[in-house]
């Protein structure tokens, strides 16, 4: 029989046992950083109704999406967690209390071209709040603490949640009569830190149709900088000319005056115009998380305000806010830059226990009292001689090796064998257990990603 290349596909990530356990770990990190917010775990089907996941599609989306047939129905792979939470909400709006606050870290799916850190099949991190009605603004300015704490958690020092509001924009632009241009005025000024100004100022009169006044006007707005204080006080001359630019601005406002409390750093923090994120779906707030250090990797964690999660499912207004991180992609660019801490341990056991007699009793009872306690242990039962079990113990990376043979039997006791050192001990079970706890705790120090 012919045999078939193995192979997978491209676009889809598959991780070898030891930096998979570093994605368990990170994957750990976001689940333990969010659940100290009181956001509740969440998980959805990864397979819908193509009616359902649609409902708000089209475009790039339509074409992205894998859909396919199952007898009569028509189905999808979610390309996102927003839609399948909308569904959700809108099932179970009469169940949950509200501010309704869930996680939900999942794979999501995309037919997109796959390219160096990009992925069809890719784990996102998403966090929101749901208000019934409404949702006080106080909530948006605590989510930028949520986005510090998670990326500190994981061992990051150099990054900036940069914050705007749409209303602040839309506010700006409605001041000079350019409310209907607005759009496309945005996706270009977007393009600013890639082409720089003098490119923006002729796609804006050349492109967008702006008088050379408005295009000088625009850019000048974009280019106010400087501390928060500073960028708030010249927004403040603004104030008086329009109403949404004063609530987008007041909205702004609060979100920086709670930083400190929240436990964000100044430093951590910027008041950026530039920032827009999607034109349509975000009303208030926006954020971006940029790593300084790698600016060419663009937002890392995104997100904002919106004033109707499931209006294409319920007339019960639902607004939120919320945020993302895309989990494989930032996996990726930090495990190819080399900044995982390689003294954390990846090895799937703590001790491999190793049994010297025929009858291998002793050695199962000392693994089931290793892991009574917390300890990973596995035993290793195959008929090989002891230096291919050595080296199975060095290939895993296992820290410790147990041996149990008749001398140790008969004194009721455990050798314990530390494979870093070399260093062999006699040990009681409740001393064997006690170092091995600490000794595992010590290597466990530290975050995933080196200082």
């Amino acid at each position: 029989m012919e045999k078939i290349k193995p192979r997978t596909l491209s676009g889809f990530m598959e991780l070898l046992p030891a930096p998979q356990m570093q994605m368990e770990r990170f994957l750990k990190t976001l689940r333990q950083t969010y659940s100290l917010y009181g956001f509740t775990p969440l998980d959805t089907p990864a397979i819908e109704s193509a009616e359902v996941l649609l409902a708000k599609g089209g475009g790039e989306t339509e074409k992205q999406i894998y859909r396919f047939q199952k007898g009569d129905s028509d189905l999808a792979l979610r390309f996102d967690l927003t839609v399948p939470l909308a569904k959700y909400v809108a099932i179970h709006a009469g169940e949950l209390a509200f501010p309704f606050r869930r996680f939900q870290i999942g794979k999501v799916y995309r037919g997109e071209r796959a390219q160096r850190g990009r992925f069809r099949e890719f784990y996102q991190a998403d966090i929101d709040i749901i208000g019934d009605g409404k949702l006080d603004i106080v909530n948006e300015a605590e989510i930028p603490s949520v986005i510090y704490k998670t990326f500190t958690a994981l061992g990051l020092e150099r990054f900036q949640i940069r914050v705007n509001n749409r209303k602040i924009l839309n506010g700006f632009y409605a001041m000079l009569g350019l409310s209907e241009k607005s759009g496309d005025i945005m996706r270009t000024v977007d393009k600013l830190d890639k082409i720089g100004a003098e490119k923006v100022r002729v796609i804006l009169q050349e492109d967008v149709g702006l008088s050379a006044p408005e295009a000088d006007e625009i850019l000048r707005f974009m280019a106010i900088s400087g501390t928060n204080s500073e960028v708030l006080t010249a927004l403040d001359a603004y104030r008086g000319r329009n109403e949404v630019f004063d609530q987008g601005l007041s909205e702004l406002s609060t979100v920086t005056k709670y930083l400190g409390a929240f436990g964000v750093p100044e430093d951590h923090f910027a008041v950026d115009l530039t920032i827009a994120r999607g034109l349509d779906y975000y009303t208030g707030t926006v954020y971006e998380t940029t790593l300084l250090d790698h600016p060419e990797l663009g937002s890392i964690c995104s997100g904002g305000r919106y004033d109707n999660l499931a209006e294409y499912y319920t007339d019960r207004a639902l607004p939120g806010v919320g945020i993302s991180i895309g989990v494989t992609r930032l996996f990726y660019v930090l495990d190819e830059q080399g900044m995982f801490n390689k003294d954390l341990p990846t090895a799937p056991a703590d001790v491999l226990l190793l049994p010297m007699t025929e009858d291998i009793s002793g050695a199962a009872a000392a693994a089931t009292a290793f892991r009574d306690s917390g300890i990973r242990a596995q035993l290793y039962c195959e008929q090989k001689k002891f230096k291919a079990k050595m080296q199975y113990a060095d290939k895993l990376g296992i820290p410790f090796v147990a041996f149990l043979g008749e001398d140790e039997l008969a004194a009721g006791k455990i050798s314990v064998k530390d494979l870093a050192t070399g260093e062999q001990q006699l040990l009681t079970m409740e001393e064997a257990k006690a170092f091995l706890a600490e000794k595992i705790e010590q290597r466990n120090r530290g975050k995933l990603l080196a200082e």
